[in-house]
């Protein structure tokens, strides 16, 4: 397991370098650095890396969360800590937004992570930047791959439920839709291809599926692509009544290992939800789906890639936006 880990780390790594040499230097992402820190905050890895230790030994599904929570701050107006604002009296943010409301978790751990950052650097190291490496530690504890976060980014000082809602792919919505969503971020199909493959980690609520499993598209029936199998097990689950609604089913049968047994289960009938299931439909993403089932490799070095894309979504640098003292509200 450690070679396999140092492999994909050196080939990100090298990915990386790369990557990093295409962007003009005066761009944003240009400004972004894996050493942004290394004189401002050496402790900076450290502290993140064992508050997500903390909190991935009490409760192993921390790591989906806080994988979800970077998503769910990145796709909506760009990676800029919006998601991490409380309401405010002028704002309604994006915490209490429909596809967030009762929903998103980890928050606790970003804040254990600012304040002891707060302790060693102060109003040096942006909240932006540490939910993006803790996403990377929390993959990386669920056994995915490595790869070396770029820093620099800084915190936004609004946000909006009207974004979130708008912004946020739903897991009913058509993939024209959802790719189309992705598009505007700057990413492309193989983005949600492999994205989605963060699925293989977490739990989903019940009325995030539930119409697959009764009324599918008003149909008054179960959908009649998913396993018969897994559509008994996930009735039982996920009784038709609303009390059910938030009751949790696990997006993957190996729900605490970073995998690709995601897409096996696509291939099978498996998926979840109706957005993971449509991508084996979909003759543009079929054989995307294909290869990440016979490579897991690939599917580690594409994830790497994608990760390191999608937190570079609208960022701020230079002397835009802030450094944050509390994660939640703006100084």
């Amino acid at each position: 397991m450690a070679s396999k880990h140092l492999l994909l780390f050196q080939i990100t790594l090298i990915s990386l370098i790369l990557a990093v040499s295409c962007f003009p230097a005066h761009s944003p992402i240009g400004q972004l650095s894996p050493y942004y820190y290394d004189g401002s905050c050496p402790r900076l890895q450290w502290i993140v890396r064992s508050n997500v230790w903390a909190a991935f030994q009490k409760d192993t599904r921390i790591a989906a969360s806080l994988l979800r929570l970077h998503f769910h701050d990145c796709i909506v107006d760009g990676c800029e800590g919006s998601v991490l604002l409380d309401d405010t009296v002028d704002m309604k943010g994006e915490k209490n937004a429909l596809p967030n409301r009762n929903s998103l978790r980890g928050f606790e751990v970003i804040d254990a992570i600012k304040a002891d950052l707060e302790n060693f650097c102060p109003f040096t190291v942006s909240c932006t930047d540490i939910l993006t490496l803790a996403a990377r530690e929390a993959v990386y504890m669920s056994g995915g791959p490595y790869w070396a976060v770029l820093l620099g980014r800084r915190d936004g000082i609004t946000a909006s439920d009207k974004s979130a809602n708008e912004q946020i792919p739903s897991p009913i919505e058509p993939l024209d839709n959802i790719i189309a969503k992705f598009t505007s971020k700057g990413l492309e199909l193989k983005d949600v291809v492999v994205l989605s493959g963060g699925h293989t980690i977490g739990f989903a609520q019940c009325f995030t599926f539930k119409r697959r499993l009764f009324n599918f598209k008003g149909s008054g029936k179960p959908d009649p692509t998913l396993d018969t199998s897994l559509l008994s097990s996930l009735q039982s689950t996920c009784p038709n009544k609303d009390a059910s609604n938030t009751n949790l089913a696990p997006l993957d049968s190996t729900v605490d290992k970073f995998d690709n047994y995601y897409y096996a289960n696509l291939v099978n009938n498996s998926g979840l939800l109706e957005s993971d299931q449509a991508l084996i439909a979909d003759a543009r993403a079929a054989p995307l789906v294909d290869s990440y089932t016979t490579n897991p490799t690939l599917f580690y070095n594409d994830f790497a890639a994608s990760m390191l894309k999608l937190g570079n979504v609208g960022i701020l640098t230079g002397q835009s936006g802030q450094i944050r003292k509390q994660c939640g509200s703006v100084n």
